[in-house]
């Protein structure tokens, strides 16, 4: 089958945890310098730890955390850089985190002392200089000690080594181990394994950190005092030609954002196709939809089909086998229409609809086609009920 199916390297480093540096091999836990008493245990018992203050000292260093928002959220991949400055920071250090783009998350919650929130950049614009500049004057207001960024394909990686390029800083990138004192990262195509004392500027491979603090940061919000948050960017070296819309169906599952995926509940394929145009999104199917013939093997989601990261994923009449939920794990929004209530799909789900997978298709693209039309009317579009059910 031609797709990538994500394997755990026996050979991968540590992960960075609240508990200390842990690896799990063969169903072991093996933590290295862990503390046994450390607030992740507090509800062991079942009850809900209380997170309380990182630290409550005052500040004599700093470590930046730089990462584009997406949608006024972090993604996982952001949220790691963050968590792994939050947990090698000190009792003296805090945590700064510059959000280039909208931030409607708890910083906060996610380990944040200060927030800086630039909403005039976008991560759909291509806008490097505009961004290095506001790195830059960051940096000068808060003087880090090191700066944490996602090393990933959308615009972080990007940021961090031309930020470096230009202040002539030390980097290290697609760092998959860092503690304290040291980062490591894979060499040599992978057949040596290389170490270093912390850098200036830290790009951070995914699935390094554990998201989960039993802390929370102040997460107070400060501004930028230089004006780095200026739209004009006519004098710059780019120039941003806008995004090429292209046909969803020519899209990669493993690159979709809207992926609407048809199960064995789906009796119409036409009018699922049908829906799947009228919202521009990209077609997925359960196995067992794809064995039954109706949809071909490249479109099969799941352990044994694709992994699939889609913002939003509507998922029509499958009843959410583990091998279905593990290639959807990571995606963000999940939506589920089913007629039993009880399906595991529905405990995944963001959102449930209980109710008749082809009166479902068939209401939305109605509503869809009456919203369309009043719109080019100027009236507004009439709301009215999708189906009979109840939605969890």
């Amino acid at each position: 089958m031609n797709t990538t199916i994500k394997r755990i390297d026996p050979r991968r480093p540590f992960v960075i945890t609240a508990a200390g540096l842990k690896r799990i091999t063969l169903g072991a836990e093996h933590v290295a310098g862990a503390s046994t008493d450390h607030a992740l245990h507090a509800g062991a018992h079942g009850h809900a730890a209380v997170k309380t203050l990182r630290t409550t000292q005052a500040s004599q260093r700093t470590l930046l955390v730089v990462a584009h928002s997406d949608r006024g959220g972090l993604d996982d991949h952001a949220r790691q850089a963050l968590a792994a400055a939050a947990l090698i920071a000190d009792a003296a250090t805090q945590v700064a985190l510059l959000v280039l783009g909208e931030l409607k998350d708890d910083a906060a919650a996610l380990g944040a002392d200060k927030v800086i929130e630039l909403p005039s950049f976008d991560r759909r614009t291509f806008a490097p200089e505009r961004e290095v500049q506001a790195v830059a004057a960051c940096v000068a207001q808060l003087a880090p000690a090191h700066i944490f960024i996602p090393d990933n394909p959308t615009g972080d990686g990007d940021l961090g080594r031309r930020y470096a390029a230009l202040a002539g800083a030390s980097i290290a990138t697609h760092v998959v181990q860092i503690d304290a004192k040291q980062v490591s990262t894979y060499a040599q195509a992978k057949k040596a394994y290389a170490t270093r004392a912390l850098p200036d500027v830290i790009l951070l491979a995914a699935g390094a950190v554990d998201t989960r603090l039993p802390f929370i940061g102040a997460g107070e919000r400060l501004e930028l005092t230089a004006s780095a948050q200026t739209n004009d960017a006519s004098n710059g070296a780019y120039r941003d030609l806008g995004i090429e819309e292209i046909d969803a169906a020519q899209v990669a599952l493993e690159e979709a954002d809207f992926i609407v995926s048809a199960g064995n509940g789906v009796t119409d394929v036409a009018a699922f196709e049908k829906l799947a145009s009228t919202f521009g999104a990209a077609i997925g199917a359960s196995r067992v939809a794809v064995d039954n013939g109706m949809f071909t093997r490249d479109k099969q989601i799941g352990a044994t089909g694709k992994t699939v990261e889609a913002s939003v994923y509507i998922a029509f009449g499958i009843s959410g086998a583990v091998q279905h939920l593990q290639g959807i794990k990571d995606c963000r929004h999940v939506i589920a229409v089913n007629l039993d209530g009880s399906a595991p799909i529905v405990k995944r789900a963001n959102l449930t609809i209980i109710g008749d997978t082809q009166a479902t298709i068939a209401s939305l693209i109605d509503e869809i086609d009456r919203a369309r039309s009043g719109r080019g009317a100027g009236a507004a579009p009439v709301v009215k009920q999708i189906v009979e059910g109840v939605a969890a």
